[in-house]
C-alpha cells in the first residue's frame, strides 16, 4: 500500500493558508494596485488632453483677438467711408467678424461630438 506522510501534508497546507490577516494583507494590496491602475493612469492622460487643449485654446484667442482689432483697424484707416456718423460701422464689423469665429467653433464641437457618439 501506499504511506502517506501527514507532516509533509500538513506542512503544505499550513504554508498555503496562512491566514486571514495575510489574505486580507493580500486583498488590500491587490485593490490598491488596481485603483492606482484604473485612476491615475487614465487621470494623467486626462491631464495631458486638457493641456494640449489649453495651449490651443489660448492660441486660437489670440488669434482671434489680433484678427478682429485688424479688421476694425484695417475699416477705420483705409476707408473714408466711416467717418463721423458711420463711425460705428468698423466696430460692429469686428463684432461680426467675432461671432463668425463662436459660430465657427461651436460648429466644430457640434461635429466632433457627434463623430464621438458613434464609437
Amino acid at each position: 500500500m501506499l504511506k502517506i506522510r501527514k507532516s509533509k501534508l500538513v506542512g503544505t497546507m499550513a504554508r498555503e493558508n496562512r491566514g486571514l490577516k495575510a489574505d486580507f494583507d493580500g486583498l488590500v494590496s491587490t485593490l490598491r494596485a488596481y485603483v492606482k491602475q484604473e485612476t491615475l493612469g487614465p487621470i494623467r492622460g486626462l491631464g495631458r488632453y486638457l493641456g494640449f487643449g489649453l495651449a490651443g485654446t489660448v492660441c486660437f484667442a489670440v488669434a482671434e483677438v489680433f484678427l478682429v482689432v485688424g479688421v476694425v483697424r484695417v475699416l477705420q484707416t483705409t476707408t473714408t467711408a466711416f467717418r463721423n456718423n458711420l463711425s460705428f460701422i468698423p466696430y460692429l464689423a469686428g463684432v461680426v467678424t467675432s461671432v463668425a469665429f463662436i459660430w465657427l467653433a461651436v460648429l466644430a464641437l457640434k461635429r466632433d461630438g457627434k463623430r464621438h457618439a458613434n464609437d
